[in-house]
């Protein structure tokens, strides 16, 4: 359901969520005369910060658990990112005839800029962010949003038709989205979120972001995953591929050759910089600058500023955030790592031992290629948290069946890894915290848990130091 602003005069709205985007509604929502119902199964306490970010603003609070008649009764419900659809608040809502939004569809409905989106099981805030450094070192008028932390509809006044937005989308800002981005990036598709949901039905979400393209839009795939390297017949979009591994066929594509990324359009191919000028470790972050290379390549950025932005790319906080050395040892913030995948891949990252540290909540992900990798790169692994027992199992039979002597240790706490990691440890070893599990047994999400690695290895660096 498309809204024109004279709607929401006088509407009753219910906002579920009062998270980043739960509190960017509220403020839209209520700016054009809607009567806002923020919805929140958290106790005000809990929500503090974001009650104190709205200020004076004339909102109605229901906290404590999602009340149907709240959000049945409403002209219209708002549901942000992270909120099962299938709660049974927002079923009543379904069967009352009350239409379901969120803040990526009504911002999609209302931006007059041309979107990039960008999806992913993992790279998308690393890509964005790297794409946005592009469009800034080209000079050209852009906004950054979406998933990587900034609210969208805060963004729609300073945004003409001569802006290009760059958004990264998930998985479940894609669910509710019904406009695709004029370019379209799909990084990867691999098992995530099981917890929640089937793996046909994870593909199908990231499969939105293309499905309403038309043939004057532009999809940039990745030819070496599985999944997307078959996206191509799923819209009528141009394709510009991007790759690793080969030199893809078609008029435009991102690709390496040799040590060097290069950018090809029609017959013409560009190196555009080596490896050893990327500022960010690991092979899955080649894959990420070869995708932002290809979006800048289609958004036809200056090449020279596409090289320049990459080499002078700052690291984005909690993706191998080197965040401190005690005893020699080097500490890495790596909490974005969610997924067993995500944790092999920082493993890999390093060519020195490494002492990782695997746990939080389960996603019933695999963990058996996670345990084999760590069993032959790692001097030691640290298991903390609910998975810890999980982990610990895989890592024992993995350990057994290479008759390995691998240290597994397993504590309770994060902050008890991080502590046990420097017994380990010998210098020059990295002690890495790639959890390959989501934070929410201890941590609102990556981030917190994140800020609370850098303060505890700040702590006991300066303990050690004293």
């Amino acid at each position: 359901m498309t809204l024109n602003q004279e709607f929401l005069v006088d509407k009753n709205v219910t906002v579920l969520g009062l998270g980043i985007e739960g509190v960017d509604l509220a403020r839209y929502l209520a700016s054009r005369g809607a009567n806002v119902t923020i919805s929140d199964a958290k106790s005000a306490d809990a929500l503090a910060p974001q009650i104190q970010e709205l200020g004076n603003l004339s909102v109605n609070f229901s906290l404590g658990e999602n009340k149907v008649r709240d959000i049945a009764s409403a002209d219209l419900l708002f549901v942000s990112q992270g909120v099962p659809l299938t709660l049974p608040a927002v079923e009543a809502a379904r069967e009352a005839g009350v239409p379901i939004s969120s803040m990526t569809k009504l911002f999609l409905e209302r931006c007059t800029g041309k979107v990039i989106g960008i999806t992913g099981s993992s790279g998308k805030t690393t890509t964005t962010a790297l794409v946005g450094a592009m469009f800034a070192a080209a000079g050209r008028r852009h906004v950054v949003g979406g998933n990587i932390g900034t609210g969208l509809l805060a963004l729609l006044d300073c945004i003409t038709p001569e802006t290009s937005v760059v958004l990264e989308m998930s998985h479940s800002q894609l669910e509710t989205a019904e406009i695709s981005p004029h370019i379209a990036c799909v990084l990867n598709v691999t098992p995530n979120h099981l917890d929640r949901y089937t793996w046909e039905e994870y593909m199908a979400l990231k499969l939105r972001i293309l499905r309403s393209q038309s043939a004057d839009d532009i999809a940039v795939l990745n030819l070496d995953d599985d999944v997307t390297g078959s996206l191509a017949t799923e819209t009528p979009a141009r394709i510009v591929w991007f790759s690793a591994r080969t030199a893809p066929s078609g008029s435009a594509a991102a690709f390496v050759r040799g040590d060097a990324i290069f950018w090809r359009r029609g017959t013409a191919e560009t190196k555009l910089l080596t490896f050893d000028e990327i500022p960010l470790r690991g092979a899955h972050n080649v894959q990420n600058v070869l995708a932002a290379v290809a979006i800048a390549g289609a958004a036809e950025l200056p090449l020279d500023a596409v090289a320049s932005a990459v080499r002078e790319f700052t690291p984005v906080p909690h993706r191998l955030e080197l965040v401190g050395e005690i005893g020699g040892a080097a500490y890495y913030n790596d909490s974005i790592a969610t997924t067993p995948e995500r944790a092999i891949a920082g493993i890999r990252s390093f060519d020195e031992p490494v002492v990782v540290l695997l746990g939080g909540r389960e996603k019933f992900l695999p963990l058996e290629e996670l345990a084999e990798e760590a069993v032959r790169r790692c001097r030691a692994v640290v298991c903390f948290g609910e998975a810890g027992g999980q982990l610990e199992e895989a890592l024992a039979s993995a350990a057994g069946e290479a008759d390995s002597e691998l240290p597994i240790e397993r504590v309770e706490t994060l902050r008890e890894a991080i502590g046990l990691a420097g017994t380990l440890a010998h210098p020059g070893d990295v002690v890495l915290v790639s959890p390959a599990c989501a934070s929410y047994d201890a941590y609102e999400n990556f981030e917190q848990r994140g800020q609370d690695v850098r303060r505890v290895v700040q702590q006991l660096a300066k303990k050690g130091n004293a």
